[in-house]
């Protein structure tokens, strides 16, 4: 029953991806974009990575969703007409799937309780949690306590993404205002 509900999954995030290819709409291409991000989220959750499921579904759903939209309000939601057809981006994203592919291959397989990850990290923390912190979830305690730092820095990013795209927001409605008085 999991393999099924990983093949669906998969199989509606390649249908919501070409749907964002084929639309020209672009509050379509955002909508379609939080779906994808909550797709995303939901095969993560099946995988048992439930801290990047709650990080995608705020930050890839909620956050940059939400951005698009307040960026769609000052710009529009149509495309503009295509100006050049250029095989360039195409390249760069081929040679960097290459090189994504290439740099997975010598990673070890998926669960297999010979890891690294269960021999050394896991028992550590699973031992570890109650006398260290006193937190009794051992999943709370490792986001909290042991990465600390990792999720400050996170929030960090977000922060710092959401200031840039407020930033282009405030130069865009002085460029709309500055045109429009003259």
């Amino acid at each position: 029953m999991e393999g099924f509900l990983d093949v669906a999954l998969l199989a509606m995030l390649v249908i919501t991806a070409l749907g964002i290819l084929r639309v020209r709409n672009l509050f379509g291409v955002v909508m379609l974009g939080g779906i994808y991000s909550f797709l995303s989220a939901s095969l993560f959750m099946v995988m048992d990575a439930v801290d990047v499921a709650f990080t995608e579904t705020a930050v890839g759903a909620g956050i940059s969703t939400v951005l698009a939209l307040a960026t769609l309000a000052l710009v529009g939601s149509e495309q503009s007409p295509k100006r050049h057809s250029s095989i360039l981006p195409l390249i760069v994203v081929f040679i960097t799937g290459a090189a994504l592919i290439y740099g997975t291959l010598d990673m070890p397989r998926y669960g297999e309780a010979d890891n690294p990850i269960h021999l050394h990290v896991a028992p550590e923390y699973i031992e570890g949690t109650r006398e260290d912190i006193q937190i009794p979830n051992v999943v709370s305690a490792v986001l909290a306590s042991y990465r600390g730092y990792d999720t400050m820095g996170e929030t960090t990013v977000v922060f710092t993404a959401a200031v840039g795209v407020m930033i282009l927001i405030g130069d865009l409605r002085r460029r709309k205002r500055k045109e429009e008085a003259e």
